[in-house]
């Protein structure tokens, strides 16, 4: 401090008037960083340049407000579902353009080769007879998860699965499939037969306790399974994100430390990179173990006995 700053703040002190403290340096906050990039916005990031996102008033229908106002996750949602379509309009076009003997090559040989294994290996092993008409369903699925999980790995993108509230709907989806081809395939009688479970030979008192007990049992147990699809999904999905943000926001807690800064910065970008790389790979699985576990549910409950 020079002397006449000095002087200038003993002037104050003796006025009574405390001193102005120095302005404190910001400093780089992991934690508000790792949660921008978690939670969903009513805008998109794109080099530190937030896009925002058009927003309408809240539609009353009955007594529900619904608000449909798009947001980050919305966006990359949609952006997903134009994938999809766009992926088997352009194998259909590959397939309209080929001679009755030709085979097709290149992207349209690769997703042959993933609807044929779905249909055989996933589809028809885990729901039997008259499966074929649960294959479009459990191959939307799967490329429309495929899609949400990948579209986090591009620059500046969103993993929309990341999010539980497009999870659940995704679960409740595969719900709604569930119940629906359990009531067709064994009728109202079999059915019910789901939920209010006695088993057969029983005196009717111990039928009427087994009622008792199992009724809220099954029902609950309907619930837990599309829950359980959601969670692991979400859970995955948002992991990597934030182990991979977590690894690159090190290089910027470290920026002030001379020694360790390098070894630190180079660390963190080989474990992201590492972690990456694994996410692709999870992207797959984790889509395919959705769609998986919902052809298996669907060929339980329509076995069900």
């Amino acid at each position: 401090m020079t002397s006449d700053a000095a002087a200038a703040a003993g002037t104050i002190g003796q006025e009574g008037q405390a001193p102005q403290a120095p302005a404190e340096e910001s400093v780089f906050d992991l934690g508000s960083m790792l949660m921008g990039k978690v939670s969903d916005a009513p805008y998109i990031d794109i080099a530190g340049y937030q896009i925002p996102l058009p927003q309408w008033d809240p539609v009353q229908i009955g007594f529900l407000t619904i608000d449909f106002s798009p947001s980050k996750n919305v966006v990359f949602l949609l952006l997903a579902a134009v994938l999809c379509v766009l992926t088997f309009v352009i194998v259909g076009r590959t397939y309209q353009r080929m001679e009755a003997d030709e085979a097709p090559s290149g992207f349209a040989n690769a997703v042959e080769a993933m609807v044929v294994f779905f249909r055989d290996q996933v589809v028809r092993a885990n729901i039997g007879h008259g499966a074929d008409r649960f294959t479009p369903f459990i191959l939307t699925l799967f490329f429309f998860i495929l899609y949400m999980n990948l579209l986090g790995l591009v620059p500046f993108g969103t993993s929309a699965t990341a999010s539980l509230s497009v999870t659940g709907a995704l679960a409740f989806l595969a719900l709604l499939w569930i119940e629906v081809a359990g009531f067709m395939a064994l009728g109202p009688k079999g059915y019910a037969r789901t939920i209010f479970y006695a088993p057969r030979g029983l005196h009717p008192a111990g039928q009427a306790v087994m009622l008792l007990i199992m009724t809220p049992v099954e029902a609950m147990g309907k619930l837990t399974k599309p829950f359980a699809l959601a969670i692991r999904l979400f859970a995955n999905m948002t992991a990597g994100k934030i182990l991979i943000f977590a690894l690159v926001g090190l290089v910027f807690v470290f920026a002030d430390a001379a020694a360790a800064r390098w070894g630190v910065a180079g660390g963190a970008v080989l474990m992201a990179t590492a972690i990456t790389l694994l996410k692709i790979f999870i992207s797959f699985l984790q889509a395919f173990i959705f769609a998986m576990l919902t052809a298996v549910f669907i060929g339980l409950i329509r076995h069900a006995h």
